[in-house]
């Protein structure tokens, strides 16, 4: 319970109408979850708007008010405060709600397109084995030290964030690593939140549906670090061309990183092989679990904020060779001489990245079959372009659904399919059902050969129609496999 007047401070007023001077008891910006003595937040939002939902959440027991524009009829025992932006004032307020969590926090933020959740994930196993206690805020799972809480969204709502960061702290975590969806930032989820650091992966060809243009898709990842205090830190991938524009009118001190370009920290591939990547980071050499350009660029990362954050660098590289990778990115599983590989790769420069790393480690006589979708209600001029990469990079390729959702499966294969060359076409087939696919695609490899399941890795489910049945990409490469055996 906080007095609203303290709840308010920093939130830009307009109006007051009524006193600051009540309890209030939670806040809500979903009229169905008010409870007695709440503050109700009125958020206008892509398909409703929360002022409709004002006289609803005080039948529901709202006391207080925070709202754009006033109602038409104003009840005289309602406090109603008037904000320009009510959802940079939730963040505002949901901080201060919680008593400001991320200030006492070492909250450490990473964005991009491809790479958050693996990076996130090393950085929480790193400093768990560097002795600390941890939080982790990531589109597979949140957890605060060994206990899982289950995830929702790449970055949760204000109110959400901040009551976890809140628990985290109260149980002793000390740093907490967390994904930074540009629609996050946005949608001011992550505002009022004090970032110790913020790291910046890589840009390409994603969420235009959201963001409607290139720019404003950059521009939103660039306002997380134009937000940062000066006593933050920003990591940033000089191997992207738009490395140094996100850190262009930052406050906070800027680390660069790379692989192929001169950085503050550089790392060098030295070995590959199916099993692992042997790298030179900082003159150094260490044995990591990990495969792929991609993902040694992500273990830099991980190196470069211990040594940002004065961490024992013996500890952390001996510690390095240690970490796993994240459920469902480049998630290896061989049997019968056959290896299966399922990752998350939904975008055209995440699933070139898998297919250019396992073309680099395979042999000669290995086939690559890959078994991509691509998902519906999403931007779908990525769909061509996804098809045309997986048959550049394999040698079999079977186009099947990924999550619908409310499209019509066929027709977002058929927007795949456009982007095939005719020289490719005998390549690929089509089949909507994605357990057929796979079924399919194991079924058609020999001995030795690669099967990619791209587009879903961690995810338990397929989204058809708003139901989410049952499905797990990792499962069904098992049963398969093991099923050929008898065969």
């Amino acid at each position: 319970m906080k007095q609203l007047k303290d709840i308010l401070y920093k939130v830009p007023l307009v109006e007051v109408k009524g006193s600051t001077f009540v309890d209030i008891t939670m806040i809500s910006n979903n009229s169905s979850k008010v409870e007695g003595g709440a503050l109700f937040v009125a958020i206008r939002g892509a398909g409703t708007d929360g002022h409709s939902y004002i006289d609803g959440a005080i039948s529901k027991g709202a006391i207080a008010v925070l709202c754009e524009e006033y109602p038409e009829t104003i009840n005289p025992n309602i406090t109603y405060v008037k904000t320009t932006d009510t959802s940079y004032a939730l963040g505002i307020a949901a901080c201060n709600f919680y008593d400001n969590p991320s200030h006492k926090l070492n909250l450490i933020g990473i964005t991009g397109t491809n790479g958050k959740t693996t990076t996130v994930t090393l950085l929480y196993q790193l400093f768990s084995k560097l002795g600390y206690s941890c939080g982790l805020i990531s589109t597979i799972e949140n957890k605060i030290n060994d206990n899982i809480i289950p995830s929702t969204h790449t970055t949760p709502d204000a109110i959400q964030l901040n009551a976890l960061l809140k628990k985290m702290y109260d149980e002793g975590c000390a740093y907490v690593f967390m994904e930074v969806s540009s629609h996050a930032v946005v949608q001011n989820r992550i505002a009022g939140l004090k970032f110790k650091g913020a790291i910046f992966s890589n840009l390409t060809h994603d969420h235009l549906d959201y963001h409607k243009t290139f720019e404003n898709y950059r521009n939103a990842k660039k306002k997380f670090f134009d937000d940062l205090e000066n006593d933050a830190f920003a990591l940033v991938n000089k191997d992207d061309k738009n490395g140094m524009f996100m850190v262009q009118n930052t406050s906070a001190y800027i680390y660069t990183y790379a692989l192929q370009n001169l950085a503050d920290i550089h790392c060098k591939i030295m070995e590959t092989h199916i099993n692992g990547t042997l790298i030179q980071v900082d003159g150094k050499e260490v044995w990591i679990k990990l495969i792929g350009k991609f993902n040694v660029s992500n273990m830099t990362v991980v190196y470069s904020v211990a040594k940002i954050l004065n961490q024992d660098i013996n500890k952390t590289l001996q510690f390095l060779s240690e970490l796993e990778p994240a459920r469902g990115r480049f998630q290896v599983y061989n049997y019968n001489n056959i290896t299966g590989i399922v990752d998350y790769a939904h975008t055209p420069d995440a699933l070139e990245n898998v297919l250019k790393t396992i073309r680099e480690i395979k042999q000669d006589n290995q086939k690559v079959i890959t078994v991509v979708g691509c998902g519906g209600n999403r931007d779908a001029t990525k769909r061509p372009i996804m098809a045309n990469i997986a048959t550049e990079l394999s040698d079999k390729v079977i186009l099947t659904s990924d999550n619908p959702r409310d499209e019509d499966p066929k027709l977002i294969l058929q927007d795949m399919e456009k982007g095939i060359l005719i020289t490719k076409k005998k390549k690929c087939l089509t089949i909507t059902d994605r357990e057929e696919a796979i079924q399919t695609a194991i079924a058609s490899a020999e001995q030795e050969d690669i099967i990619l399941i791209a587009g879903k890795g961690h995810e338990t489910y397929q989204e058809i129609k708003g139901v989410k049945y049952p499905f797990n990409d990792y499962e069904k490469l098992q049963h398969y496999l093991k099923k050929l055996k008898t065969v």
